[in-house]
């Protein structure tokens, strides 16, 4: 099967496989992150603290710091089964959650969703940069767009399933893909095994510029991950719905897709280095505007807060991927798993510090990680590495 899918990846055209790659990661990503949309709802059933709840979002994220082993294992192995069954295995872990009752077996799941969500992505960012042609920067940002569409409904449509018909009836997110996965399995190829893989990598040429991406990056993630967790969770405490909460993250990601279009098309025009840059300006001040600013203005400030986190992320997965040219999908799982998972592992602090001295000052802590890491920006390799069929 693997063999004729890349066969007929020679027939098909790089939108086609694009699309069915963007889409793929729609379906992925809306199962695996719909946890905000539904967390105020389990806090007030499981009569559990705000502090918790940061740990129901690291279980479902901190599987994400083993992309580096998944792409590893992707480059090696090739092909496309880490696309296929990790898709599949999020979306059964997800829709199975509104049949969990103890609290044990709902972390369980979330851990099985980050397995699935784990597998999924090196992979699927390895085959994207090999079919999408010459321009990277665009191609890379319309399937990270698909991913945040998919992030950014997922917590409004879990949002709205739970608070009409109740935990149970999350299963229904799952059949979009049920409904796909043929025209899926038809429309993704395989990725060619990489010869450079079976070499010995050489870590110590890549330590330094892996540790300057993996620091810029894992920032990135803990402000996504506890924007997206204190957001819905401030906005019920203050009165508001749980649909309308989630509605902020689907604002956060929704938004963001501009800024990673604008990101990526930056990319290609004036460089890495600008784009990083200007994106973690944008940042800061997005979330000092964030922090002390109240009522109508948090829905533009969390707008424009999605153009600024999202902007960067097609270029950042381009240097993943530039750093380990010989590993490009453990480029990808270093650039995006590493550090989400790390940033997972923070969220458990930093919510902390929200319950008890307010949220505005983890805003504050997050602003000053976001200005100490412009410096990993001159850290990196700003050259460019075309991906070949090794």
């Amino acid at each position: 099967m693997l063999n004729n899918s890349s066969t007929n990846a020679e027939s098909m055209s790089p939108i086609t496989i694009l699309s069915g790659l963007s889409w793929t990661h729609f379906l992925n990503d809306g199962v695996a992150n719909y946890l905000p949309g539904i967390l105020p709802f389990i806090i007030i059933q499981r009569h559990i603290s705000v502090a918790l709840a940061g740990s129901f979002m690291t279980a479902l994220l901190l599987a994400q710091g083993l992309q580096p082993l998944s792409g590893w294992i992707a480059d090696r192995i090739g092909g496309r089964l880490l696309v296929l069954g990790g898709v599949a295995l999020s979306t059964l872990s997800a829709a199975l959650l509104g049949f969990a009752h103890p609290i044990w077996l709902i972390m369980s799941l979330l851990l099985l969703t980050g397995i699935g969500n784990t597998a999924f992505h090196p992979q699927a960012l390895s085959i994207t940069r090999t079919f999408i042609g010459r321009r990277q920067g665009l191609g890379m940002s319309i399937f990270l767009a698909g991913g945040e569409i998919g992030r950014s409904l997922g917590p409004l449509a879990a949002g709205f399933v739970v608070s009409r018909y109740g935990l149970p009836w999350l299963w229904v997110l799952a059949l979009p893909l049920l409904l796909t996965y043929l025209w899926i399995s038809r429309t993704i190829p395989a990725q060619p095994r990489s010869q450079k893989a079976q070499a010995p990598l050489q870590w110590r040429r890549h330590i330094q510029p892996a540790s300057s991406l993996l620091a810029y990056s894992l920032v990135r993630s803990a402000t996504i991950y506890e924007i997206v967790t204190l957001a819905p969770i401030m906005w019920h405490q203050r009165g508001g719905s749980l649909v309308t909460g989630a509605a902020l993250v689907t604002v956060l990601i929704g938004v963001g897709l501009v800024g990673n279009i604008l990101g990526g098309t930056m990319n290609d025009r004036i460089g890495k280095r600008a784009v990083l840059l200007s994106t973690s300006v944008l940042a800061t001040i997005s979330l000092v505007g964030f922090g002390t600013l109240h009522g109508i203005w948090i829905w533009p400030i969390i707008a424009v807060m999605g153009i600024a986190l999202f902007g960067s992320a097609s270029t950042s997965m381009l240097i993943g991927q530039d750093v380990f040219s010989e590993n490009p999908a453990l480029g990808s799982g270093i650039a995006l798993g590493l550090a989400n998972g790390v940033g997972a592992i923070i969220i458990i602090p930093l919510t902390y510090i929200a319950a008890h001295d307010g949220s505005a000052t983890t805003i504050g802590i997050l602003s000053i990680l976001t200005v100490a890491t412009i410096p990993a920006i001159w850290g990196m390799p700003m050259t460019h590495h075309s991906a070949t069929h090794d």
